[in-house]
């Protein structure tokens, strides 16, 4: 009896805590939606002013933004926040508040010397950086030159965003999490105004060009998302200062940690780095255009809305938190907690890439057809978006698990796989481009088999070292949601076609598609889900609901 009770003691708080890290990632995902939502704007934007595969001003621009936020996804956002999380936290929970405070310093000046560094290396030798990254580009007049000045532009927003990374982690390990999650939004707003402003606006006065003055506004609205995190570090009590001490210990294993890192979070974006070189080659039979890179670009980015949503908004609440059970020794509350985001992840990011395979063509041509877009370039984004959303849950499973090694103090294994995952890539992508295989949408199916293949092998060395992760619950619930999504696909399917060939593909009546077939995938995915008895679906609910009935109760107890 009393065993009984102990269990169900201990039992009651954990739970309570993953209803705690389920509602801290609702609220980064609703962060992360206004952020996606204000970024697809940019996109679009974007693709109503310069086009999709009808000429090379946009492929430039994209290349120029990619090359440094490439490097900030390996850097910034992957190895830094990685390995700086972990330390931080550990620092918050066994040291003194101005012990932490000192360490952030340390990370802030070393990030400044050497990421300022590496961004005058990037300016200096951007010709040959266009050069290596886009060999194509040098068969179209003035393509190469125009990519060289937007690379150059914009190298600086590494800087920023290096720093914004830090603010973000010093936030998340304090548990704040809707400011550094909105930062983004900052980022969107700030590039599109500052962008229109000195593209259209100021340009003639200034001697800018449209698609340089987006390159500059992309710049300060990387300054913008850094300033609107300063605040909240302010009322936390951290004040930048520059500090030196190399031989500090918690700087040491950030660094020590960060080489691995970046290349343990390289996989996927060296790998759709890699596709856009060989998509540059790529010749569309169509337009006799090389239109793919652009096509691979919006549809990997429209990805990203639910990649944003989920895999990195559970990962960020989740990082924390395993953090903490690792430094106090806790591995069951690891294995729990690690399960647990999985299984959410898998809730919704399954369903999620059968929306986009089933209805990515209407929702493409709702948000970018017009102008310069046409139909024909909504119809090849959708095909390179349908191969990528393959891919989406293992995307997705890879924000959770690689930081799960770093928290563990080992750099090692997550790096050994993602060279592995960026080498087979490129031999199945480079053949597939050889052969002809499926076009462009042949390198977007590369990406997501490796994604996948990527996932499977840290899950497997990861459970192993722990000796398990709660795998036969977590296989189950997988199994049931792979169900639910089926059931839901088979209502999509037909429905859309029927939609599209009563109401036609003019924009409006795609979004009257989407207004009927959304909702209605996800009520029906949502009621397989209970009759299936999924218990990630009935763990976020209580989580969602939570708030709710304390505000009822507070109201109660008020009259």
């Amino acid at each position: 009896m009393p065993a009984s009770s102990n269990s169900t003691a201990s039992s009651a708080p954990a739970t309570g805590r993953q209803e705690k890290l389920f509602r801290s990632a609702g609220l980064v995902s609703f962060s992360v939606l206004i952020s996606r939502l204000s970024g697809m704007v940019r996109e679009m934007i974007m693709a109503r002013l310069f086009g999709g595969g009808a000429g090379p001003v946009y492929d430039a621009f994209l290349l120029g933004f990619r090359i440094p936020n490439l490097t900030r996804d390996l850097f910034a956002e992957g190895a830094l926040s990685s390995a700086f999380v972990p330390t931080f936290t550990s620092y918050l929970a066994t040291k003194d508040r101005q012990e932490a405070a000192r360490l952030a310093n340390l990370v802030a000046t070393a990030i400044l010397l050497a990421v300022g560094g590496f961004c005058v290396l990037g300016i200096i030798f951007s010709p040959a950086l266009v050069h290596l990254l886009a060999p194509g580009f040098d068969q179209v007049p003035g393509k190469h030159e125009l990519a060289v000045r937007m690379t150059r532009i914009m190298f600086p927003f590494l800087l920023l965003v290096a720093l914004a990374a830090q603010a973000m982690g010093m936030l998340n390990a304090c548990n704040q999490f809707a400011v550094p999650a909105f930062s983004s939004t900052f980022f969107n707003l700030g590039s599109i105004f500052f962008g229109l402003t000195l593209g259209f606006w100021a340009g003639p006065w200034l001697g800018l060009s449209a698609i340089e003055g987006m390159a500059y506004g992309v710049v300060l609205g990387g300054a913008l998302q850094l300033a609107s995190q300063l605040p909240s570090l302010r009322r936390q009590g951290f004040h930048f200062r520059l500090a030196w001490d190399w031989s500090h210990p918690g700087l040491r294993q950030i660094l020590s940690l960060m080489g691995p890192a970046m290349l343990g979070n390289a996989a996927v974006q060296v790998n759709v780095l890699v596709n856009t070189n060989l998509a540059t080659g790529i010749v569309d039979r169509v337009t006799g255009l090389n239109g793919p890179v652009s096509w691979l670009s919006y549809a990997f980015r429209f990805m990203q809305l639910p990649l944003g949503l989920f895999g990195v908004a559970i990962a960020t609440a989740t990082l924390p938190a395993i953090s903490l059970s690792a430094t106090q020794g806790n591995l069951e509350e690891f294995r729990r907690t690690l399960s647990r985001s999985l299984g959410m992840v898998f809730l919704l990011t399954i369903p999620s890439s059968i929306g986009l395979a089933v209805l990515g063509e209407s929702m493409i041509g709702v948000i970018y057809e017009g102008g310069k877009f046409h139909a024909y370039d909504t119809h090849q984004t959708a095909v390179a978006l349908s191969f990528y959303a393959v891919g989406l849950a293992g995307y997705s499973a890879i924000k959770v698990l690689a930081p799960a090694f770093y928290a563990l103090n080992d750099s090692r294994t997550p790096m050994l796989v993602s060279l592995m995952s960026i080498a087979i890539n490129y031999a199945v992508a480079s053949t597939m481009v050889r052969t002809g295989t499926l076009g462009h949408a042949g390198l977007a199916l590369a990406t997501s088999i490796v994604a996948l293949a990527n996932f499977t092998a840290l899950f497997w060395l990861l459970r192993n070292r722990l000796g398990g992760i709660h795998g036969r619950a977590l296989a189950s619930s997988v199994a049931r949601i792979l169900g639910a999504a089926a059931l839901m696909g088979l209502l999509l399917i037909p429905a859309d076609s029927w939609l599209q060939s009563w109401l036609g593909v003019s924009r409006w009546a795609r979004l009257l598609n989407l207004a009927v077939t959304v909702p209605a995938g996800a009520a029906v995915f949502y009621l397989a889900c209970r009759w299936l008895r999924v218990s990630e679906l009935e763990m976020a609910t209580r989580a969602l609901l939570a708030p709710l009935g304390r505000w009822a109760a507070a109201r109660r107890d008020r009259i």
